[in-house]
């Protein structure tokens, strides 16, 4: 059975701070209120993304990583992770801000969880005006500093807050403090990772349980670093119909596409799956003679054995994920 590119039914979550930009911009098929986060491509427990179309309809990432191995996943990628997808691709719609949090790395999060650790980045797709995010520390903190602010609720005061515009692009390492701000629609890719430690959430109570929601400050504090950094913001080239580079990490790089017109896509050198989110207008895709349509918000696999793509599209930007 041969592989082709894979689209998957995405999974949607409600959340707490979520909205209906999902459905109202990105055209998700979603009913249900306040859901805040479209899992895209998926092989974390019990959010498994299945694929939606062609013969192999209806299988997980799992199941074609056990029937293709290598085939799907490329050579490397296969020996380091096994039938286990490294990457969870996701879309997130902030109509309120989410908490603030952190994530552990893999060494914390294999000790306490089993678990990948969780490294990501964030590709904001649109942002309504003021709209903001926080990311890491505005001065180096000491531990006892950071306690005596979170203690105070004074916390905001030693967070850096970044004002962000469309096509802005961060790279979250474990570790680094962060919160996506209200009036935020942004594209995330991410390991395989559902970790997060809660370290504040503006006392609010969900409408769904009546509750708050469980803070891990303690769980936190071993997590974050507290170092500062001068430059928060991914800088990136915008060359038309080649691949400009946004994050380049151990645990996945990732390109800028801006398509105008068509663009030949050589990926025999790519030892790895190849992942498409199209973050702007729509794409025509042509492989093997067979043509794929990628809308805004929508997301595409390409398996290891395909190693040529004829890219088309008018003002097109995608996000190109791989190991």
């Amino acid at each position: 059975m041969e592989l082709y590119p894979l689209k998957f039914n995405p999974v949607y979550s409600y959340r707490i701070w979520g909205g209906n930009k999902l459905k109202t911009v990105l055209n998700k098929s979603c009913s249900q209120e306040s859901i805040g986060e479209s899992w895209e491509i998926s092989d974390v427990e019990n959010n498994e993304t299945l694929v939606s179309e062609g013969h192999l309809e209806g299988k997980s990432l799992k199941e074609l990583i056990n029937e293709f191995q290598e085939e799907l996943v490329g050579h490397s990628v296969f020996e380091t992770f096994g039938n286990n997808f490294p990457l969870l691709i996701k879309f997130i719609d902030a109509k309120t801000p989410l908490s603030i949090q952190v994530h552990p790395n893999n060494k914390l999060a294999k000790e306490r969880h089993n678990s990948f650790g969780k490294n990501e980045m964030w590709y904001v797709m649109q942002a309504e005006e003021d709209a903001e995010l926080i990311i890491g520390f505005n001065q180096k903190v000491k531990k006892t500093t950071y306690k005596e602010h979170l203690d105070n609720t004074r916390l905001s005061d030693v967070l850096n807050i970044e004002k962000v515009t469309k096509g802005d692009t961060f790279y979250i390492p474990a570790g680094r403090v962060h919160a996506i701000g209200a009036g935020v629609l942004l594209a995330e890719i991410q390991q395989t990772s559902d970790i997060t430690y809660r370290i504040y959430d503006y006392d609010r109570v969900d409408k769904t349980t009546g509750k708050k929601r469980e803070l891990h400050t303690n769980l936190a504090i071993d997590a974050i670093d507290f170092n500062y950094y001068t430059d928060y913001r991914t800088v990136y080239s915008n060359k038309i119909n080649l691949t400009n580079e946004l994050v380049n990490s151990p645990y996945f790089k990732t390109n800028f596409v801006n398509i105008k017109g068509e663009m030949l896509r050589d990926l025999s050198s790519v030892d790895s799956f190849v992942i498409y989110i199209c973050v702007e207008g729509s794409l025509e895709m042509k492989c093997k003679n067979q043509n794929y349509v990628l809308s805004m918000g929508e997301t595409i696999l390409v398996p290891a054995t395909i190693f040529s793509l004829e890219l088309s599209g008018i003002n097109t930007k995608l996000i190109e994920v791989f190991l």
